[in-house]
């Protein structure tokens, strides 16, 4: 009795899957421009209309990888802001959600570091960035008018908070070290300590 059972036909949906996570592996050791579509046709065991079929193109392929990665990260950081505490905790869950991120999906953040897709010609990280800046704004401005600052300062701040985050981030997915849970306390003591001692009106303390 013949022990080659008949392999079991991939759904539209199954299929479309497999080849976005393909797509994923590829195109985060080797770029857009790097990845062929006949390799990605290879490492699936499809032929090439197939991905046609699916995305139209490689560029197709590839877009559809950076909006999955897209939504997952800013669905966990607007998770991570979204809940009820203390702008001091929203800025430590936000840190440990793009933190998160990078540990468990290692190749997702590599392509969103990478090319821009046509559907964001300006990068999906910076667009990223931009939608959480506006949330860590918000927040910001509230906090300041509570303290007595201005309001309206909350947008240069959340640009230097999101900014210094993200940056951060960058760095540890190469070092991992120390783990994560150190690194965003490390982060919330500078941004938060420094916001605790923050003047109305700074200047500078060197000649312009």
């Amino acid at each position: 009795m013949s022990n080659n059972l008949p392999r079991m036909r991939m759904t539209g949906r199954q299929r479309r899957s497999q080849l976005i996570d393909v797509g994923r592996g590829l195109f985060a050791a080797r770029g857009l421009d790097g990845t062929t579509i006949e390799e990605i046709a290879a490492c699936a065991g499809v032929s090439k209309p197939v991905i046609y079929e699916h995305f139209g193109s490689k560029e197709g392929l590839y877009t559809e990888v950076v909006d999955c990665e897209f939504h997952i990260l800013l669905d966990a950081v607007n998770a991570a802001l979204t809940e009820e505490a203390k702008p001091r905790v929203l800025v430590e869950r936000a840190a440990l959600a793009l933190l998160t991120y990078i540990e468990e999906r290692t190749e997702g953040f590599r392509i969103l570091m990478r090319d821009a897709p046509p559907s964001q010609p300006e990068g999906a990280f910076s667009t990223l960035l931009s939608h959480v800046t506006a949330r860590v704004e918000h927040i910001l401005s509230d906090e300041f008018s509570r303290r007595g600052l201005s309001g309206d300062d909350g947008a240069m701040y959340a640009q230097m908070l999101v900014g210094m985050v993200a940056m951060t981030g960058q760095w540890w997915q190469d070092s991992r070290q120390p783990d994560k849970n150190t690194v965003a306390a490390h982060l919330v003591n500078l941004a938060w300590n420094g916001l605790t001692g923050l003047k109305k009106e700074p200047e500078l303390q060197s000649e312009p």
